[in-house]
Protein backbone atom coordinates (compact mmCIF):
# COMPACT_ATOMS: atom_id res chain seq x y z
CA UNK A 1 0.00 0.00 0.00
CA UNK A 2 1.24 3.49 -1.13
CA UNK A 3 -0.37 6.85 -1.40
CA UNK A 4 1.32 10.17 -2.57
CA UNK A 5 -0.40 13.96 -2.18
CA UNK A 6 -1.54 14.96 -4.79
CA UNK A 7 -0.15 18.51 -4.85
CA UNK A 8 1.67 20.03 -7.62
CA UNK A 9 5.19 19.72 -8.11
CA UNK A 10 7.66 22.60 -7.84
CA UNK A 11 10.06 22.27 -10.83
CA UNK A 12 13.41 24.02 -11.31
CA UNK A 13 14.63 25.20 -14.65
CA UNK A 14 15.42 22.40 -16.84
CA UNK A 15 19.49 24.07 -17.19
CA UNK A 16 19.63 24.64 -13.99
CA UNK A 17 18.03 21.26 -12.83
CA UNK A 18 20.59 19.91 -14.99
CA UNK A 19 23.45 21.52 -13.47
CA UNK A 20 22.44 20.59 -10.47
CA UNK A 21 22.27 16.81 -11.08
CA UNK A 22 25.99 16.86 -12.26
CA UNK A 23 27.22 17.78 -9.19
CA UNK A 24 25.13 15.09 -6.93
CA UNK A 25 27.27 12.17 -6.39
CA UNK A 26 25.15 10.51 -3.56
CA UNK A 27 21.55 10.22 -2.33
CA UNK A 28 21.19 11.26 0.69
CA UNK A 29 18.15 10.01 3.18
CA UNK A 30 17.28 11.38 6.73
CA UNK A 31 15.67 8.15 8.42
CA UNK A 32 14.05 8.74 11.37
CA UNK A 33 11.41 7.22 13.86
CA UNK A 34 10.98 6.05 17.10
CA UNK A 35 13.96 2.79 18.51
CA UNK A 36 12.98 -0.76 17.48
CA UNK A 37 10.87 0.96 14.24
CA UNK A 38 13.04 -1.41 11.84
CA UNK A 39 15.40 1.67 10.47
CA UNK A 40 18.13 -0.80 10.25
CA UNK A 41 16.99 -3.62 8.64
CA UNK A 42 15.09 -1.23 5.82
CA UNK A 43 18.28 -0.22 4.91
CA UNK A 44 19.90 -3.59 4.78
CA UNK A 45 16.88 -4.19 2.54
CA UNK A 46 17.61 -1.46 0.33
CA UNK A 47 21.34 -1.79 -0.02
CA UNK A 48 20.78 -5.39 -0.50
CA UNK A 49 23.22 -6.38 3.00
CA UNK A 50 23.18 -8.41 5.65
CA UNK A 51 26.10 -6.22 7.20
CA UNK A 52 26.26 -2.97 9.31
CA UNK A 53 26.46 0.51 7.53
CA UNK A 54 29.98 2.01 8.05
CA UNK A 55 29.93 5.34 9.97
CA UNK A 56 31.65 8.54 8.54
CA UNK A 57 31.67 11.64 10.51
CA UNK A 58 30.96 15.17 8.60
CA UNK A 59 34.19 15.31 7.61
CA UNK A 60 34.36 12.26 5.92
CA UNK A 61 36.95 10.44 8.63
CA UNK A 62 35.04 6.93 9.45
CA UNK A 63 34.02 6.21 13.01
CA UNK A 64 34.80 3.19 15.02
CA UNK A 65 32.40 1.48 17.21
CA UNK A 66 34.70 2.17 20.08
CA UNK A 67 34.43 5.58 19.46
CA UNK A 68 30.31 5.87 19.66
CA UNK A 69 29.97 6.60 23.64
CA UNK A 70 26.35 6.16 24.09
CA UNK A 71 24.27 3.48 21.83
CA UNK A 72 21.90 4.69 19.21
CA UNK A 73 19.38 1.60 20.62
CA UNK A 74 19.63 4.08 23.86
CA UNK A 75 17.96 6.87 22.35
CA UNK A 76 21.10 8.81 21.08
CA UNK A 77 22.99 9.36 18.53
CA UNK A 78 25.23 11.92 16.16
CA UNK A 79 22.67 13.04 13.22
CA UNK A 80 25.73 14.35 11.53
CA UNK A 81 27.20 11.01 10.84
CA UNK A 82 26.76 9.47 7.74
CA UNK A 83 25.72 5.59 7.25
CA UNK A 84 26.62 3.69 4.05
CA UNK A 85 26.81 0.29 3.27
CA UNK A 86 29.46 -1.21 1.27
CA UNK A 87 27.04 -2.97 -0.96
CA UNK A 88 25.48 0.37 -2.33
CA UNK A 89 27.78 3.51 -1.36
CA UNK A 90 25.77 5.94 -3.31
CA UNK A 91 23.23 6.20 -0.52
CA UNK A 92 23.97 8.00 2.76
CA UNK A 93 21.52 7.67 5.51
CA UNK A 94 21.79 10.02 8.51
CA UNK A 95 19.88 8.76 11.93
CA UNK A 96 17.98 11.15 13.40
CA UNK A 97 16.89 8.97 16.45
CA UNK A 98 17.04 10.59 19.74
CA UNK A 99 14.40 13.19 19.88
CA UNK A 100 11.76 10.58 19.81
CA UNK A 101 12.31 10.30 23.64
CA UNK A 102 10.76 13.76 23.79
CA UNK A 103 14.29 16.12 24.35
CA UNK A 104 13.69 19.66 23.07
CA UNK A 105 17.75 19.88 22.95
CA UNK A 106 17.85 16.53 20.67
CA UNK A 107 14.68 18.16 19.02
CA UNK A 108 15.97 21.54 18.30
CA UNK A 109 19.46 19.41 16.91
CA UNK A 110 17.39 16.91 14.71
CA UNK A 111 15.28 20.14 13.34
CA UNK A 112 18.30 22.41 13.02
CA UNK A 113 20.04 20.22 10.88
CA UNK A 114 17.14 19.26 8.60
CA UNK A 115 16.71 23.14 7.55
CA UNK A 116 20.63 23.27 7.29
CA UNK A 117 20.96 20.52 4.91
CA UNK A 118 17.78 20.96 2.69
CA UNK A 119 19.32 24.54 1.98
CA UNK A 120 22.82 23.77 2.22
CA UNK A 121 24.72 25.50 -0.77
CA UNK A 122 26.71 22.12 -0.96
CA UNK A 123 24.89 20.17 -2.78
CA UNK A 124 26.67 16.83 -1.89
CA UNK A 125 25.73 17.45 2.05
CA UNK A 126 21.76 18.29 1.31
CA UNK A 127 19.12 15.40 2.00
CA UNK A 128 17.24 14.73 -0.46
CA UNK A 129 14.11 12.69 1.33
CA UNK A 130 13.09 11.69 4.97
CA UNK A 131 11.99 8.58 6.02
CA UNK A 132 9.69 8.87 8.99
CA UNK A 133 9.14 5.02 10.96
CA UNK A 134 5.72 4.34 12.54
CA UNK A 135 6.28 0.58 13.51
CA UNK A 136 3.13 -1.31 13.79
CA UNK A 137 3.90 -3.20 16.94
CA UNK A 138 2.84 0.14 18.68
CA UNK A 139 0.23 0.54 16.57
CA UNK A 140 -1.78 1.27 19.34
CA UNK A 141 0.30 4.54 19.97
CA UNK A 142 0.70 5.05 16.03
CA UNK A 143 0.65 8.95 16.52
CA UNK A 144 2.24 10.51 19.61
CA UNK A 145 3.58 13.88 21.20
CA UNK A 146 6.86 12.98 19.00
CA UNK A 147 4.77 12.72 15.71
CA UNK A 148 2.90 15.55 16.37
CA UNK A 149 5.42 17.85 17.36
CA UNK A 150 8.05 16.69 14.55
CA UNK A 151 4.91 17.53 11.30
CA UNK A 152 3.90 20.39 13.37
CA UNK A 153 6.92 22.22 14.25
CA UNK A 154 9.56 21.01 11.44
CA UNK A 155 9.11 22.89 8.09
CA UNK A 156 11.53 20.25 5.64
CA UNK A 157 10.97 22.96 2.51
CA UNK A 158 11.21 21.39 -0.93
CA UNK A 159 12.82 17.92 1.00
CA UNK A 160 10.03 15.63 0.84
CA UNK A 161 8.61 13.35 4.27
CA UNK A 162 7.32 9.82 3.34
CA UNK A 163 5.55 7.96 6.83
CA UNK A 164 7.15 4.49 6.65
CA UNK A 165 4.34 2.07 8.56
CA UNK A 166 6.40 -0.58 9.45
CA UNK A 167 6.43 -4.20 10.94
CA UNK A 168 3.25 -4.44 9.58
CA UNK A 169 3.19 -7.99 9.83
CA UNK A 170 2.95 -7.39 13.54
CA UNK A 171 -0.78 -7.05 13.11
CA UNK A 172 -1.31 -10.75 11.67
CA UNK A 173 -1.11 -11.55 15.57
CA UNK A 174 -3.48 -9.02 16.66
CA UNK A 175 -5.69 -10.10 13.57
CA UNK A 176 -5.47 -13.93 15.19
CA UNK A 177 -6.50 -13.09 18.64
CA UNK A 178 -9.09 -10.54 17.60
CA UNK A 179 -10.88 -13.67 15.36
CA UNK A 180 -10.22 -15.90 18.70
CA UNK A 181 -12.05 -13.52 20.74
CA UNK A 182 -15.13 -13.13 18.45
CA UNK A 183 -15.76 -16.68 19.15
CA UNK A 184 -13.90 -18.31 15.77
CA UNK A 185 -12.08 -21.58 16.39
CA UNK A 186 -8.17 -21.42 16.20
CA UNK A 187 -7.86 -23.02 12.35
CA UNK A 188 -10.75 -20.60 11.54
CA UNK A 189 -9.03 -18.16 12.68
CA UNK A 190 -5.97 -18.57 11.03
CA UNK A 191 -7.87 -19.05 7.81
CA UNK A 192 -9.26 -15.48 8.05
CA UNK A 193 -6.23 -13.88 9.60
CA UNK A 194 -4.54 -12.53 6.60
CA UNK A 195 -7.75 -10.67 5.71
CA UNK A 196 -8.20 -9.42 8.96
CA UNK A 197 -4.91 -8.25 8.75
CA UNK A 198 -5.14 -6.21 5.82
CA UNK A 199 -8.46 -4.61 7.29
CA UNK A 200 -6.51 -4.03 10.41
CA UNK A 201 -3.53 -1.89 8.43
CA UNK A 202 -5.79 -0.26 5.90
CA UNK A 203 -7.68 1.14 9.91
CA UNK A 204 -4.78 2.32 11.06
CA UNK A 205 -3.26 3.69 7.75
CA UNK A 206 -6.12 5.99 7.64
CA UNK A 207 -5.65 7.14 10.94
CA UNK A 208 -2.45 8.13 10.41
CA UNK A 209 -3.25 10.12 7.35
CA UNK A 210 -6.26 11.54 9.81
CA UNK A 211 -3.60 12.57 12.35
CA UNK A 212 -0.30 13.47 10.42
CA UNK A 213 -2.72 15.14 7.62
CA UNK A 214 -3.85 17.63 10.12
CA UNK A 215 -1.10 19.20 10.80
CA UNK A 216 1.17 22.32 9.33
CA UNK A 217 3.91 20.43 7.58
CA UNK A 218 2.07 16.73 6.95
CA UNK A 219 3.99 13.92 4.90
CA UNK A 220 3.89 14.04 0.97
CA UNK A 221 3.88 10.26 1.06
CA UNK A 222 2.72 6.65 2.56
CA UNK A 223 4.01 3.30 2.85
CA UNK A 224 3.24 -0.10 4.32
CA UNK A 225 6.11 -2.11 5.04
CA UNK A 226 5.98 -6.16 6.33
CA UNK A 227 8.37 -9.07 6.22
CA UNK A 228 12.02 -6.96 5.73
CA UNK A 229 13.73 -9.43 8.38
CA UNK A 230 13.54 -11.62 5.21
CA UNK A 231 16.52 -11.41 2.63
CA UNK A 232 14.83 -11.48 -0.38
CA UNK A 233 11.81 -8.91 0.94
CA UNK A 234 10.88 -6.48 -1.75
CA UNK A 235 12.09 -2.65 -1.77
CA UNK A 236 10.13 -1.50 -4.87
CA UNK A 237 7.35 0.03 -3.46
CA UNK A 238 9.69 2.12 -1.02
CA UNK A 239 11.50 3.69 -3.63
CA UNK A 240 8.84 3.74 -5.89
CA UNK A 241 7.04 5.86 -3.23
CA UNK A 242 10.01 7.72 -3.40
CA UNK A 243 11.14 8.51 -6.62
CA UNK A 244 7.23 9.78 -7.03
CA UNK A 245 7.11 11.95 -4.42
CA UNK A 246 10.48 13.75 -5.46
CA UNK A 247 10.21 17.62 -6.89
CA UNK A 248 12.73 17.31 -9.69
CA UNK A 249 12.58 14.60 -12.45
CA UNK A 250 16.63 14.41 -12.14
CA UNK A 251 16.93 13.23 -8.55
CA UNK A 252 14.00 10.89 -9.40
CA UNK A 253 16.63 9.48 -11.98
CA UNK A 254 18.70 10.04 -9.39
CA UNK A 255 17.34 8.03 -7.04
CA UNK A 256 16.60 5.00 -9.32
CA UNK A 257 20.04 4.37 -10.58
CA UNK A 258 21.08 4.71 -7.06
CA UNK A 259 18.90 1.55 -6.22
CA UNK A 260 20.45 -1.67 -7.52
CA UNK A 261 17.64 -4.09 -6.48
CA UNK A 262 14.81 -1.98 -8.54
CA UNK A 263 14.88 -3.39 -12.23
CA UNK A 264 11.02 -3.07 -12.40
CA UNK A 265 10.95 0.82 -11.45
CA UNK A 266 14.09 1.48 -13.58
CA UNK A 267 11.76 -0.08 -16.20
CA UNK A 268 8.35 1.86 -15.72
CA UNK A 269 10.46 4.91 -15.76
CA UNK A 270 11.91 4.18 -18.81
CA UNK A 271 8.46 3.22 -20.30
CA UNK A 272 6.49 6.65 -18.90
CA UNK A 273 9.45 8.69 -20.31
Amino acid sequence: LASTSSESAYRLDSEMANEYMKNIKRFRILVMGRANAGKTTILQRVCNSTDKPEIFDSEGNKVSSRNLTVSCDRGHHEIKHELVFKSNPRFVFHDSCGFEAGSTQQFDQMRNFVVDRAATKKVNERIHAIWFCIPMTDYHRTVTAAEQRFFNECDTGHVPVIVLLTKADALYLTAVRDLLDGGLAIAEAKERAVRKQGELLEKWLAHVKHELGNCNYPPRGYVTLQKMHQKNADCTILMQSTANVMNEEGLQKLLISTQQSSILLCIECAVRK
